[in-house]
């Protein structure tokens, strides 16, 4: 559905641009928007290679899991019906971690394959668990220690400090993963007493 709505509002354009007598300014934004994502894409790409390969250095290390058992018990508080010994929990502290160093783009699989084992441990029903809810409000929400992409982004255009995004990063991610987790303990409790 939304590949016919680009479609549509991309068709709508090019037929406005041509009554409208501005059809060399859109090829002009379409040919420059092109390059600009060429640019902006390797500046993307060389910073999220080398986070990816300092997270296969403490996947290796062994630094990875001592991070997963340091917030094993507090995964535990927020999903208290999946084992801690499930694949689903390895996953999904996999997923917040990655998030952590920013690596939305590592982290995606991973939160994929959990929510597929969260849904065999809700019986591979349709509808979402318990678990399922929260998981995708704290990966929506996540707290992000390490910007990557934003920063890839500013060193990109030539910011003059591009990491002092780092701290107010720190502060929003933090605040809003807090919001994510009240908000949907409230709708759970919310839910439970009228059931």
């Amino acid at each position: 559905m939304v590949n016919y709505i680009w479609v549509g509002m991309t068709v709508i354009g090019i037929v406005f641009a041509l009554f409208n007598g501005t059809i060399e300014d859109v090829n002009r934004a379409v040919f420059d928007g092109a390059k600009e994502a060429v640019t902006l894409c390797i500046g993307l790409i060389s910073v999220l290679v080398f986070w990816l390969g300092m997270m296969r250095i403490a996947e290796e290390s062994g630094l990875l899991e001592k991070l997963a058992k340091l917030f094993r018990p507090l995964v535990k508080i927020l999903f208290p019906d999946v084992p801690v010994q499930h694949p689903a929990m390895g996953y999904m502290l996999s997923n917040m971690i990655s998030n952590m160093f920013g690596l939305g783009n590592a982290a995606t699989p991973l939160g994929i394959k959990a929510m597929e084992e969260l849904k065999k441990l809700n019986g591979g029903k349709n509808s979402a668990s318990r678990s399922m809810v929260t998981f995708l409000a704290i990966n929506t929400a996540s707290i992000t220690i390490i910007p990557t992409t934003v920063i890839a982004i500013r060193m990109t255009y030539h910011s003059t400090s591009p990491t002092e995004i780092v701290v107010p990063t720190i502060i929003a991610t933090i605040l809003s993963a807090i919001g994510a987790v009240l908000i949907d303990r409230y709708f759970y409790y919310r839910r439970s007493r009228k059931g």
